[in-house]
């Protein structure tokens, strides 16, 4: 899937919280509809067939209760897409990422053949670890060690938080994988390309403390000659590489789809760090050599990820909806807010609350200019019905439908509508954090832990029944709009 996504770490968000986000976006020509559910344990496999690459296996006992956004129609598989399990944890599955024929010849990727399944990729990836993870570390490790057993058909990386670390990992060829813990002051963006900068096998080998990886990794790379760095002769064993190098692409594809993604979210979130629009090299959009992760400017919000993860270049002539650029310009470079967004998901785990209520999953669907967050606590028994309630017909009952037919219209009236769907933001915005607080002080004064998932239950459903009313009146308004600019429009009446 073309996704984008941005971690913070709990140093650099706001409240203090690791933030883990990505938008679930579906290849050019197609659209996924997603919904979001609550998988309880007794409703989970234990022995789980794939569906692109057929391949089977055995899933441990007792697993626990999870969230995820998959596909409502299963037809390509589940897509889980991003979820918290009752451990508090959370998993974001999966941003595809880039690499080069040097790696793929030296471990070839496990595609199927005829009767021969191949291994398995992001349609598989939430079902098959979340529900058995008790640590964002367990999860890199559990996925790593299915890697290693059946191989996957794809490149990805894919993100796993709990209460403190984020760790982002990312497959190498078929079985083989890295992975690095974000620096707890430091933000990532990944554009799908692979993204880590800077490696340290020896951690990795070793004490692991912000480095995992493959155990043969250093194996690997010394055999297939992957290392690129240039190294005195004294210093041919170091344990530092660049993996965007060694495993990753500096394509011309990369140059208008990927590149550009991550200098206007680095652009964004440090904007008197550098002179982003001079051209300079390492900080223009067809840089190369954008760092991984960087320290922002300022703490980080919930607002500041929904915003950056809904850009189109605002300010810039590369922006589609400005008059500001040629129209070569304006069609230069693929916007990260883009028309075939499924969903995005935005994890918090928030440390200073008790257990009982501190997961959030801040979920919308459909193209990001245009659509706004539900909050919903994870630590209940099922989703609202209007995000969990998702078909094939298109329906107004659906937050997923109803989100996609306001981007639809508003698009082709972008300054017209702009007005009403930043003030409809704004509101939503507003009341998903009230809501939040009025539930944690709820939670709080309960009887006792079980008490919790009920009242929560309540609170996610109240607040996406608000917030449906206001994407009701929002889109009756951009459908008022859009049909008195019709192009069969006549402004003599017969009054």
């Amino acid at each position: 899937m073309p996704c984008t996504t941005l971690l913070v770490g709990r140093h650099a968000s706001a409240d203090g919280s690791p933030l883990v986000a990505r938008t679930e976006d579906s290849s050019n020509g197609t659209f996924d509809p997603k919904r979001v559910v609550v998988v309880q344990p007794e409703n989970q496999p234990r022995t789980y067939t794939s569906v692109i690459g057929r391949r089977t296996i055995a899933l441990p006992e007792e697993p626990l209760r999870y969230t995820a956004i998959p596909n409502a129609l299963p037809h390509e598989g589940i897509w889980g897409c991003a979820g918290i399990n009752a451990a508090d944890v959370a998993m974001s599955a999966t941003e595809t990422i880039t690499s080069n024929p040097r790696v793929l010849g030296a471990d070839p990727l496990v595609e199927r053949h005829g009767d021969q399944p191949g291994g398995f990729g992001e349609e598989d990836f939430v079902t098959l670890v979340l529900p058995h993870i008790r640590s964002a570390r367990e999860g890199v490790e559990r996925l790593g060690a299915l890697l290693a057993e059946h191989g996957t058909y794809e490149m990805n990386g894919i993100a796993f938080s709990d209460a403190e670390d984020i760790w982002w990992l990312e497959t190498v060829g078929g079985h083989h994988w890295i992975a690095r813990r974000v620096p707890e002051d430091h933000y990532v963006t990944m554009p799908n390309q692979l993204g880590i900068d800077s490696f340290d096998v020896g951690d990795a080998e070793g004490p692991g403390r912000d480095h995992l990886a493959s155990p043969d990794l250093r194996e690997f790379v010394r055999e297939h000659h992957l290392d690129l760095t240039l190294r005195d002769s004294a210093d041919e064993d170091a344990s530092r590489f660049n993996p965007r190098e060694a495993f990753g692409s500096h394509s011309e594809h990369d140059h208008v789809y990927n590149t550009p993604r991550a200098w206007f979210m680095q652009r964004t979130l440090n904007p008197t760090s550098e002179d982003w629009d001079g051209g300079h090299p390492g900080v223009s959009p067809d840089s190369d050599d954008l760092p991984w992760s960087r320290r922002p400017e300022r703490l980080l919000t919930v607002e500041d990820v929904k915003d950056v993860l809904s850009s189109h270049y605002q300010g810039t002539v590369f922006d589609p909806y400005s008059s500001r650029g040629t129209e070569a310009e304006r069609r230069a470079f693929r916007p990260i807010g883009i028309n075939r967004h499924n969903a995005l998901a935005i994890l918090q785990i928030r440390p200073h609350l008790p257990e009982t209520h501190r997961a959030l999953q801040w979920v919308c669907f459909a193209s990001n200019p245009f659509n706004t967050l539900i909050p919903m606590f994870t630590n209940v028994e099922e989703a609202p019905t209007y995000l969990a309630t998702t078909g094939e017909a298109v329906s107004t009952d659906s937050f997923y439908w109803t989100s996609r037919l306001i981007a639809a219209l508003a698009d082709a009236h972008h300054a017209e509508t702009l007005p009403d769907i930043e003030r409809y933001q704004q509101r939503t915005l507003a009341l998903g954090h009230a809501a939040v607080r009025a539930a944690d002080e709820a939670a709080a004064g309960a009887g006792s832990a079980e008490e919790v998932p009920a009242l929560l239950a309540a609170a996610n459903t109240a607040i996406a029944e608000q917030i449906r009313e206001a994407t009701d009146a929002l889109l009756g308004s951009v459908l008022f709009t859009a049909s008195n600019r019709m192009t069969n429009r006549f402004s003599r009446s017969d009054e």
